[in-house]
């Protein structure tokens, strides 16, 4: 087995992974990741117990049990080049020897599900409720760097969504279907839909201040965006990166996001903190039970 050299995979002087600074025995196998560091806290409040406390820059961890039920949860920061950085780090601890630094010859499938904030796409999920993405068009570059294999029906989404858009040229949308294993057990209390990831929060998400936009019909587009009995829900900025990576790791993924702002009937949250915290009692729930 092939040896991962130094400059590749950075082990700090505990033994931890550089940016995440977790140590294999400090990860749970069912991973919550949370884009605001702040966040942490508000997940791991609800915990019986908390046994690890980590943080390094943005990435904050707490692991700990509700019932019998391990859980990590782990900021990302925003954006899909965080990701990159988390997934890469957790799937790391699971399934690379870090004293031989090879890979493990039996590995273990993680469990990560994402609580976030988004904004709706359609005027009838409105601010406030729950959004879990079925899919994930990603309109940033990441998964252009891997190799990955898309299934039949992923294809024929993401051709359909490319000619509905006209996103050519400068931008090449990806398409990446979510954890059927995990999607089952959040229906009651949650909108399905197709969920856009975005490489930015301002001109990438139709938003204009100062400058003007290349393509100032894309959210009209991805509003209207149609292919059997499939739509765009909503957007935000973590989604693809997540189901990309955990396709090609081989683990299961599922995106869950409280609507904070519904870009069709222009309407914003008058309690984005209270949606946000709803979500996260419903959601750990179930994921006590699952």
């Amino acid at each position: 087995m092939q040896r991962i050299e130094e400059s590749e995979l950075i082990i700090n002087s505990r033994g931890a992974l550089y940016h995440i600074d977790l140590r294999p025995e400090e990860m749970a196998d069912t991973i919550i990741t949370v884009g605001d560091p702040d966040r942490v806290k508000v997940v791991s409040k609800h915990f019986d117990t908390v046994e690890v406390r980590q943080q390094h820059r943005e990435f904050v961890s707490h692991t700990g049990f509700i019932g019998k039920k391990r859980i990590t949860v782990v900021s990302t920061g925003i954006g899909p080049d965080n990701v990159d950085i988390v997934l890469n780090e957790i799937d790391a601890l699971a399934n690379i020897d870090l004293e031989t630094r090879t890979i493990k010859p039996v590995l273990t499938q993680l469990n990560i599900i994402r609580l976030g904030t988004s904004g709706s796409l359609q005027a009838e999920i409105p601010v406030d409720s729950f959004v879990a993405g079925t899919h994930g068009i990603g309109l940033d570059n990441l998964m252009h760097f891997y190799r990955m294999e898309n299934t039949d029906e992923e294809q024929q989404l993401c051709h359909h969504f490319i000619n509905h858009t006209q996103l050519t040229g400068t931008i090449t949308p990806y398409m990446v279907t979510a954890s059927a294993a995990l999607l089952k057990n959040f229906v009651d209390g949650y909108n399905h839909g197709i969920t856009v990831t975005c490489p930015g929060f301002y001109g990438p998400q139709g938003r204009v201040l100062r400058m003007g936009l290349a393509n100032p019909t894309l959210i009209d587009h991805l509003t209207s965006f149609r292919f059997g009995n499939k739509f765009i829900s909503n957007f935000e900025m973590e989604t693809s990166a997540l189901y990309g990576m955990s396709k090609v790791l081989g683990h299961h993924c599922l995106s869950l996001n409280a609507i904070v702002a519904n870009r069709v009937s222009k309407q914003f949250s008058k309690d984005g903190g209270l949606a946000v915290e709803n979500l996260i009692k419903k959601s750990l729930e179930i994921i006590e039970g699952i």
